[in-house]
């Protein structure tokens, strides 16, 4: 069995998926670049200042023409990533969620584990976990549930973003990356735990968003959880190459 190479600062890539996101980007940018990570910034049709801002910063900038949405903007990033021969990349959102302190624990976890994605989970561990109530909470417990069965392993947050995805996982993600709601999050683990690849999870927390409010609602969480089963039952999904150890 191969041994995959020790994944640290210089090896992982950041990747910031922004869409007008010029009131938080900056502060983001900021703290990534003084932790001495290696930064992309995608600006996904952004019509404000938030690439601006990322140049101003110092970080790598992809402006993409058009608004691809998240997982566009994602599997974009996947490509930079995998041409200037990264071993992995991590999604921080834009909007200050994120908190870049626990970006070593999932390199850690990646390490020890030797897992394809370390997803950063609010729910893992009860002791933090995230204020989720009513619809919300219950359409991530039927997703994650459903995760669960698809990867062989205990899935408590399968829509956080926050999450690793190191080779060759992150190649057939720049190849086959679904950018429809969900699809950049859930799809993603039931595709990648279908093919074989190792999913796990460790404990993240979720800060509040810097600026702005959540566009999430209760009525959008029961039509997305229930187009996300209906992925999963069908195999639907982006099929990806199985993964032989």
């Amino acid at each position: 069995m191969k041994v995959p190479p020790m994944l640290n600062k210089s090896n992982v890539l950041i990747i910031v998926p922004a869409f007008n996101e010029q009131a938080s980007v900056g502060s983001v940018l900021r703290e990534l670049l003084e932790l001495k990570y290696n930064v992309l910034l995608i600006s996904d049709g952004s019509t404000d200042d938030t690439a601006s801002i990322g140049k101003l910063e110092g970080s790598h900038v992809l402006e993409l023409p058009i608004n691809l949405g998240v997982g566009g903007a994602l599997r974009a990033g996947f490509k930079y990533a995998c041409q200037h021969n990264y071993e992995a990349a991590i999604q921080v959102d834009a909007d200050g969620q994120h908190p870049p302190d626990e970006i070593e624990a999932l390199i850690s976890v990646a390490n020890d584990s030797g897992a394809h994605m370390v997803i950063g989970s609010r729910f893992v561990d009860s002791a933090g976990q995230m204020d989720v109530s009513g619809i919300r909470r219950l359409a991530m417990r039927v997703l994650s549930q459903s995760a669960t069965a698809a990867t062989g392993t205990p899935i408590t947050d399968s829509t956080s973003g926050f999450r690793i995805i190191r080779q060759p996982l992150l190649e057939q993600f720049s190849l086959h990356f679904a950018n429809n709601y969900l699809g950049d999050t859930y799809e993603a683990v039931i595709a990648a735990g279908r093919a074989g690849y190792i999913v796990v999870e460790t404990p993240a927390g979720l800060l509040p968003r810097a600026n702005g409010e959540s566009t999430a609602s209760a009525t959008a969480a029961a039509r997305f959880t229930l187009k996300g089963l209906g992925v999963a039952f069908l195999r639907l999904h982006k099929k990806l190459q199985p993964f032989h150890s």
